[in-house]
């Protein structure tokens, strides 16, 4: 696959508008600012064809970016307090859409920020995942961050944190120094031949 070949496709702002799954998708979640953005820019070798924002909850709608002949889908950041009730009403019917809609869905990249233990949200999301027997990984963004004395005892912790999720890939990802890209990238395409 060529990721070179990324193209933003569409964003869909309610679940009715959302296309039907006729290819093979890799969806990206996690919580708003964990960085999906910088991590599909990272994997598309783009500066900015995901758009990238400093202010959390900006992503309110799903997008479609076709590879080759796939899709990758960027979900809305979950989590962010400072949305209107109504907003959280909209996200949670555009995921609740999306998943439920019959997808072609071969791989979920479940986003946590490695700097911070998961959160409630992040714990939810793996259960909902594990629950509808959808594959996923876990990809623990902003490694550079972390001196490497925080960054050896963060991969210790989250082992017993995430335990939760089961024998799933774990995988460090810095978007400044792309640390992970090639596992995250291999791990998209095995599950994409499965």
């Amino acid at each position: 696959m060529n990721y070179n070949n990324a193209e933003f496709e569409r964003a869909y702002g309610v679940s009715s508008q959302l296309p039907e799954s006729d290819i093979s998708e890799i969806a990206f979640a996690g919580r708003s600012n964990v960085g999906k953005s910088s991590l599909l820019n990272k994997l598309f070798n783009r500066k900015s064809l995901a758009r990238v924002s400093s202010v959390p909850g900006k992503t309110i709608t799903i997008n479609f970016y076709s590879v080759d002949k796939y899709k990758f889908v960027d979900l809305p950041g979950y989590g962010y307090a400072k949305i209107s009730k109504q907003e959280k009403e909209r996200f949670a019917e555009l995921m609740e859409g999306y998943f439920q809609s019959k997808r072609t869905l071969k791989l979920v990249v479940m986003l946590v920020d490695m700097r911070h233990k998961p959160s409630d949200d992040d714990f939810k999301m793996i259960e909902f995942l594990k629950h509808n027997e959808i594959p996923f990984i876990i990809v623990m963004t902003k490694s550079d961050k972390l001196k490497v004395k925080e960054y050896k005892r963060r991969i210790n912790e989250s082992k017993d944190e995430l335990a939760c999720a089961g024998d799933v890939k774990i995988i460090p990802f810095s978007s400044k120094t792309g640390e992970g890209v090639n596992e995250i990238k291999q791990s998209v395409e095995e599950a994409l031949t499965k």
